[in-house]
This record gives C-alpha cells, structure tokens and sequence, in this order.
C-alpha cells in the first residue's frame, strides 16, 4: 500500500493526489443530505418529481430541485419531458448513477461495520 508521500508499489505523488481529488470529488457530491437516497430511491426504476419527494420523505420541494440538478449536472441521473397533455417529467438514473449503485451498498455496509453511530463512543 502506498503511503501518503507515495513511492511504493510505483504510486507517484500525482498518482496518489489524483485518487485523493476525485474521492473528494466523489463525495462532495455522495456526501450531501439526501443525495445518497435520491439515487437509492431511484435505482428502483424511474419516478416523477412528486412520486420521488414521496419515496424520499422530508426532503423540500426547494432542496429536492436543486439535489436533483445537482445529481444531473454530474451525469447521475437524467429529466426525461414527456410531452402531454398533460406533460410529465420524470427522472432516472443514467447508467453512471446505476453503476454507483453496488458502491453505496458497499459503503453502507462497511459504514454499519466500521463507524460507530455515536461519536462519544
């Protein structure tokens, strides 16, 4: 394993900052409020604006519209218009956010191992 300084097992240092900014990277977008279970929610099948708040639960109007920008902005999931009358929307995830699916399953459960709930403990 390399270390922080990189050098072994060949890592160089832009090797090792290079995983260090897109981990970041990653979870600046996973690490948001309701982002990891708009994509759960949505790894289901496709669903409406309304039918997603439902699913979600106590997540705003306001805040699930700009998760959900923000989730397709980085190619996760995608807004589909069907034209009407009347005319629908729904949202889906693209193959990307279906592919992150298995890694917040692993995430999950290795948090559930690894990480205490109470940080006192």
């Amino acid at each position: 394993m390399a270390n922080r300084g990189g050098g072994e097992q060949g890592e160089s240092r832009g090797d090792v900052h290079m995983c260090d900014a897109s981990v970041t990277h990653a979870f600046s977008i996973l690490g948001k409020r309701w982002n990891g279970m708009i994509i759960e929610v949505l790894g289901r099948g496709p669903l409406s604006f309304a039918a997603l708040r439902r699913a979600v639960g106590g997540i705003s109007d306001a805040v699930l519209s700009d998760r959900l920008t923000e989730l397709a902005e980085a190619a996760l999931l995608s807004r589909c218009v069907a034209p009407g009358p009347p005319v629908t929307v729904s949202y889906a995830l693209t193959e990307s956010g279906e592919r992150l699916l298995p890694v917040l399953t692993d995430l999950g459960a290795w948090a559930r191992d690894n990480l205490p709930l109470d940080s006192t403990s």
